[in-house]
């Protein structure tokens, strides 16, 4: 990072009027943005988007941001999971209900066993764009180099449907609208009341140990359930509802600017609950954090080994100049190898400008790695080591760390190596889906549900 770049982003702040395109207006700097051949149907595309109706309330996404600031405050914890990058083609009941289930499972585990509230994040519902190293990627038919799928919402896996297609953003936004749909349904219809736990589906769980484990704690939710049932007090509203919201990388900005709308004398972003700023589009003078800063949405920023200590100073002055809670989650992906490297240094560097923020563990994206055979994996032991690690060195440097993010599928996949289900390099191609990076599958979401559960237990004793 430049003194110029830091110069230029401190100015911004300052002096520069913001406006959902004045990323486009200063001509700013901006990568993983689609080349479109017909500009024409890209206009008519996001004045559509522009025109209809918002994905979600901005009350809605208040309510999220108060939610982060007590997960900041460690009064409870986050647990944000989806697929790497959604498919159209998952927009459908049973890929929605089991991400939703796996995410109601996880955060159950983690409230019965660390007595702790979570907040429960989907990447659900918006999900689509997949940033790429490059434009352009071998042909796997040994052919010329064809145009890198950068996902649904841009153009097609289908080597003939590679053309980025401005319709796409309007079949992301309906895709959008009605997975939110059914997730509120299943919210109003009763899916997520305790007193119906015991019903949650387990059909995806491989390992015994981790099914007994699992209806051990739903035994006694509905013991508790009945001594409350006996006093007159099982009732309570509490019991029959969650509180879900949804978020995705907020890559397309032409999509995201036509979904920002003003409410009273705020921003925001009306086309899900929180965005966040993936590693290869956070350079402090660029075009998304210029977007970003002045959406009235919680957001987040990736947090990786390429970012400078300096740098990640000025960009949280940059994203929450009015030092409000519940603002800004800084979400570190080093790899196991490297955490104790840079995130007691970060964490260090983030003190000192004293703007509050929201540290949540990424353990996947920095463990990623290639088999022999050319398969995208990660190894379960190698997150757990990477998450259970950042927990440590938060409470060493008297920080906290208040949640996690991951990829996950609420199905059996086989694309993760590992957990309790043993999973061999040998068994990846029994059902490895994923048109992306590799996703933990149900058991091993379990998993590391319950060593969440059994750290936040040990770091409050």
């Amino acid at each position: 990072m430049s003194s110029t770049s830091t110069a230029f982003a401190a100015e911004r702040s300052e002096t520069i009027g913001w406006t959902p395109h004045s990323w486009r207006d200063l001509q700013l700097p901006i990568k993983q943005q689609p080349e479109y051949p017909d500009l024409d149907a890209l206009k008519k595309a996001l004045d559509k988007v522009t025109t209809l109706p918002p994905l979600v309330h901005a009350k809605e996404v208040d309510a999220l941001k108060a939610s982060l600031a007590a997960c900041a405050a460690g009064d409870t914890f986050l647990i944000q999971g989806g697929d790497c990058a959604e498919r159209f083609v998952d927009c459908a009941q049973e890929p929605i209900e089991n991400k939703f289930k796996i995410l109601l499972q996880m955060s159950l585990i983690v409230l019965f066993g660390a007595k702790k509230r979570v907040v429960r994040l989907a990447r659900m519902a918006g999900q689509f764009a997949k940033p790429r190293s490059s434009d352009f990627e071998p042909s796997p038919t040994g052919g010329p180099a064809v145009r890198s799928f950068k996902g649904d919402n841009v153009n097609g896996f289908d080597l003939a449907d590679r053309t980025p297609n401005p319709d796409r953003l309007l079949q992301a936004y309906f895709h959008s609208a009605a997975t939110l749909n059914y997730l509120r349904s299943m919210i109003a219809g009763g899916v997520a009341d305790l007193h119906h736990a015991d019903s949650w589906n387990l059909s995806f769980v491989r390992s015994n140990p981790v099914k007994r484990q699992y209806e051990q704690v739903i035994s006694k939710i509905v013991d508790s359930f009945s001594f409350l049932k006996a006093i007159g007090a099982d009732e309570a509203e509490t019991f029959k509802t969650v509180e879900l919201y949804t978020s995705h990388e907020g890559l397309l900005l032409n999509y995201e600017a036509a979904l920002t709308r003003r409410v009273n004398e705020a921003y925001y972003n009306l086309g899900t609950h929180f965005l966040w700023i993936g590693d290869r589009t956070r350079q402090l003078d660029g075009a998304h954090i210029e977007y970003f800063r002045g959406i009235s949405n919680p957001v987040g920023v990736k947090v990786g080994p390429s970012m400078k200590s300096d740098e990640l100073a000025a960009l949280v002055r940059l994203l929450n100049p009015a030092k409000e809670p519940g603002r800004l989650t800084l979400i570190t992906r080093y790899g196991c190898a490297k955490v104790a490297d840079y995130l007691p240094a970060h964490i260090a560097a983030v003190r000192a400008t004293q703007v509050p923020v929201l540290w949540i563990c990424d353990p996947c994206h920095g463990n990623t790695e290639t088999t022999a055979d050319g398969v995208k994996t990660r190894q379960y032991g190698k997150m757990l080591e990477e998450l259970m690690a950042t927990f440590d060195m938060h409470r060493a440097a008297d920080s906290r760390l208040g949640g996690v993010h991951f990829e996950l599928a609420g199905e059996d996949v086989t694309e993760c190596l590992g957990g309790s289900v043993e999973l061999a390099e040998s068994d990846l191609s029994t059902n490895y889906t994923s048109f992306c990076d590799p996703r933990l599958n149900y058991t091993q979401s379990l998993d590391m549900a319950f060593s969440i559960s059994a750290k936040l237990q040990q770091l409050s004793s």
